[in-house]
């Protein structure tokens, strides 16, 4: 199975701030679909914005072949 680590919508609120998890879940998986593994999460509604992402279990995954989507990637710049 191909893996992908990509944001995934949580949460709602009135003024649609939505939070996200950044997940390993499989390639052909709907984005709220079931993950294999919660890695961390993004918050944009704050000022500065929240990122907290597990890095030893994202590299876990990128090692096992994971492919990370351009958002997680730019998430990773960014923290």
């Amino acid at each position: 199975m191909e893996v992908r680590i990509r944001l995934q919508k949580v949460g709602k609120s009135a003024n649609k701030h939505y939070n996200y998890r950044v997940v390993a879940i499989g390639r052909n998986v709907a984005r709220q679909g079931r993950h294999l593994e919660i890695l961390g999460h993004y918050d944009p509604s704050k000022r500065p914005a929240v990122v907290s992402i597990n890095r030893e279990k994202l590299d876990r995954w990128v090692k096992r072949g994971a492919q990370m989507s351009d958002t997680v990637r730019s998430l990773l710049k960014v923290k």
